[in-house]
């Protein structure tokens, strides 16, 4: 048997990246497991120990691989100011195929991080870095006179309880919350803040 380089371990890890991606997108975390992903993967359990010595190490990758999916997801293109707080709202929503098949997994994976300490504080931080991003836009938008003011921090936290809520009632009952109406409601939360939302061509749909 030739000796494994490091372009086979690599390609092998994309795999198993694969597998666990195909796992969560059609079982959430709850049906992460080892033996699930080594089905998918068409291998022993005794392979995937190889790379996840216990379930907390493929919990924890298993988030790391859907934080850089979501990270690699291309992005509505926005100008400065309000249109482009409106945006990045809009891409936390589930309007499109991928978009849901990523929240359902996201979702999912908030009870998980919940049991565990170190995993939650890492949630904790990834919103809080969306927060002050979307902080950074709201600012731009108040300096351009298209926001209301106030605490820019405030209003950044606000709108992102408001969309993951959203979020949350879309992947519950898309018949009622279906693409077009996410975005009026999301246009008219941002009305309400003091601006009026910028229209455009996906305000009927994703």
């Amino acid at each position: 048997m030739p000796p494994r380089n490091k372009g086979d371990h690599e390609a092998r890890r994309r795999d198993v990246s694969e597998a666990v991606w195909r796992v969560l997108a059609a079982h959430g975390f709850g049906g992460l497991t080892m033996r699930a992903v080594a089905t998918e993967l068409g291998a022993t359990t005794g392979l995937l120990t190889h790379y996840f010595p216990a379930k907390r190490d493929l919990v924890a990758y298993a988030l790391d691989l859907l934080a850089t999916r979501s990270a690699a997801r291309p992005r509505r293109a926005a100008g400065a100011g309000l249109a482009a707080v409106r945006a990045a709202l809009l891409d936390i929503l589930p309007l499109t195929e991928e978009a849901t098949a990523s929240n359902r997994v996201w979702v999912s994976s908030w009870d998980v991080a919940l049991a565990d300490p170190e995993l939650s504080a890492a949630h904790a931080r990834m919103y809080g870095q969306s927060r002050d991003k979307l902080r950074d836009l709201v600012a731009t938008a108040q300096e351009r006179g298209e926001l209301s003011a106030g605490d820019p921090a405030d209003i950044a936290a606000g709108a992102q309880s408001f969309v993951l809520g959203l979020v949350v009632q879309a992947l519950f009952n898309p018949a009622r919350f279906p693409p077009e109406r996410q975005t009026a409601l999301l246009d008219g939360y941002l009305a309400a803040l003091g601006g009026t939302s910028p229209l455009t061509p996906e305000r009927a749909g994703p």
